[in-house]
């Protein structure tokens, strides 16, 4: 049998006093469910910002406390680099996995000490 999957769009704007509501409006359509995955679409998301990651990372919780997985699609590059920078990724994005249309792949920079030859 497949893993129930919901989906819910996050975007395009979102301000802190929305977070709180976004986390209560999945939990209502989570609550008394089998486990699942949410699948948030962030492709509407214009401007991110950190309040737009902290919204994903609160509605992870949320997914994880009803024993569901949550999975973000089609986060754009801004969105991407800014989770990066707060280093979420593998948090809001399953590690390995590739990145989607429009996503681009992050990377970890190595910078290492020019006195400091290469063993």
């Amino acid at each position: 049998m497949a893993p129930t999957e919901i989906f819910f769009p996050v975007g395009p704007a979102v301000t802190r006093a929305d977070v709180p509501a976004l986390c209560a409006d999945l939990a209502d359509l989570l609550r008394g469910r089998g486990p699942g995955v949410v699948t948030c679409d962030v492709a509407g998301v214009t401007r991110p910002d950190v309040v737009t990651v902290e919204a994903l990372a609160r509605l992870g919780l949320t997914a994880r406390r009803h024993g569901w997985r949550l999975l973000v699609r089609d986060a754009g590059p801004g969105l991407l680099r800014l989770v990066g920078l707060l280093g979420l990724t593998d948090v809001l994005f399953e590690p390995g996995r590739q990145p989607e249309q429009r996503e681009q792949a992050l990377g970890v920079e190595e910078v290492g000490d020019r006195g400091d030859p290469a063993g």
